[in-house]
């Protein structure tokens, strides 16, 4: 008889894989505008359901992709994958736009090289996207005719990773992270004349490309200590430090004369792949975790971005700035060994956070504040289904003459199994 126990989180997976064909880009963000797009962060599914906490707290039957170090608590083969969709609402200047969408969110795999000694993961994300439209009047200097004006942006950074956490002491392990930042950003600045006696055929197109291929390197270092206060108490401390990375770069300009479908009739190619860089800033972050064995933890983490540091490909800070992000979630486990009641083996999660996001937008200070829930269901042993939701807003109209309020989804798999066991009989 076939045994779905053991085929479910394969049929899951298969599923992920084949719905991400049909997914693109997230929602478009007039905020996605700034530097090298919107960041997607490193938190998984259930990390989401806590507002993104996961510097410190160990999970023994889910990957933690924040700090490296916390993965030698892994003592099993463990595969990861997650999808998120969203759904946005824009509104600025005496309008709202509503939109959504959705995108293949990462797929992780780790292992324990050396049981309780050495964990591995690997892994492939997007780590930031573009997708905007600006649309806005301007004067053409010298004279009283005016144009308008269309922005578009499109792509975003994609991120394969090798993360490794080696354990020190029963008390502390230290991890390092290499990222491969690679693929491009799509900028497109269209305008015609808002009148003419003329009829307009054509409009005048600048396109321009930045194509992204380097490396970023992240340390982690975590602290664990049972017992403590009481017996099956635990407290742990994390700290992640992301370096600074001079990325790589080939940007290609070209001017485009385009017909009212927006297809090119000609073009001429002023720039081709000319090499430069990304100046990508520093970031330190850290976490503090109390919690009780399986059933309870809670956290608190909190970042400093160093943003002031970016430049883009021109040596521009396009007004960049420091920026910070703190968030606290925690999570909750009735009965993780009951069997007589599902629900008292779910875990369910909780969160909020609140960002100082590293940019200024009409000179002012951008907020985002964003509520979080969670929940995963267990399947097949020790495996589970992730989801989270998040609302949140971001921005306001009175600071910042533009305000978007969002709905997020997180959804992901985690398969937990034995793999690499060598034979003890034959």
């Amino acid at each position: 008889m076939l045994n779905y126990k053991k085929i479910f989180p394969y049929l899951v997976v298969l599923s992920l894989l084949c719905f991400s064909d049909a997914l693109s880009q997230v929602a478009k963000s007039p905020f996605s505008y700034v530097g090298i797009g919107e960041y997607y962060g490193s938190a998984l599914a259930h990390n989401q359901g806590m507002a993104g906490v996961g510097i410190s707290n160990p999970q023994y039957y889910y990957l933690n992709n924040q700090n490296p170090a916390l993965l030698v608590f892994n003592r099993a083969t463990v595969f990861e994958a997650g999808l998120i969709g969203e759904r946005r609402t824009v509104k600025g200047n005496g309008s709202s736009e509503t939109n959504g969408n959705g995108n293949l969110n990462y797929l992780i795999m780790g292992f324990p090289v050396l049981y309780n000694k050495w964990s591995t993961s690997i892994g492939l994300a997007p780590y930031s996207s573009v997708n905007y439209r600006l649309n806005y009047v301007d004067n053409i200097e010298g004279s009283a005719n005016t144009v308008n004006v269309t922005e578009t942006g499109s792509g975003g950074i994609n991120q394969l990773f090798w993360s490794n956490g080696v354990s020190l002491h029963k008390n502390l392990s230290v991890g390092v992270k290499a990222t491969y930042l690679f693929s491009s950003i799509i900028n497109e600045y269209s305008n015609g004349l808002s009148q003419s006696t003329q009829p307009i055929t054509y409009i005048s197109t600048v396109y321009e490309r930045t194509y992204v291929k380097d490396f970023n390197f992240t340390l982690g270092i975590s602290y664990h200590k049972d017992s403590v206060f009481r017996k099956n108490y635990n407290f742990n401390m994390g700290l992640v430090y992301d370096f600074k990375s001079d990325l790589n770069t080939l940007y290609t300009a070209r001017v485009e004369r385009r017909d009212l479908s927006g297809k090119p009739v000609d073009s001429t190619t002023l720039i081709n792949n000319v090499p430069g860089f990304i100046t990508l800033p520093q970031a330190l972050s850290g976490g503090i975790s109390f919690g009780k064995g399986m059933k309870w933890t809670t956290g608190i983490d909190y970042t400093f971005l160093n943003y002031s540091q970016f430049r883009d490909i021109n040596g521009l800070s396009q007004g960049a700035t420091d920026g910070w992000r703190i968030a606290w979630g925690s999570e909750f486990t009735p009965d993780p060994s009951a069997l007589g009641s599902y629900l008292k083996r779910m875990t369910y999660r909780t969160g909020v956070s609140y960002d100082k996001l590293p940019y200024l937008i009409n000179g002012t200070t951008v907020r985002d504040f964003g509520i979080n829930f969670g929940f995963s269901m267990p399947v097949s042993r020790l495996s589970s289904l992730d989801f989270a939701v998040k609302v949140g807003k971001r921005g306001n109209l009175n600071d910042n003459t533009i305000e978007e309020n969002y709905f997020k989804i997180y959804f992901g798999v985690t398969f937990n199994d034995q793999w690499f066991i060598r034979r003890r009989f034959d």
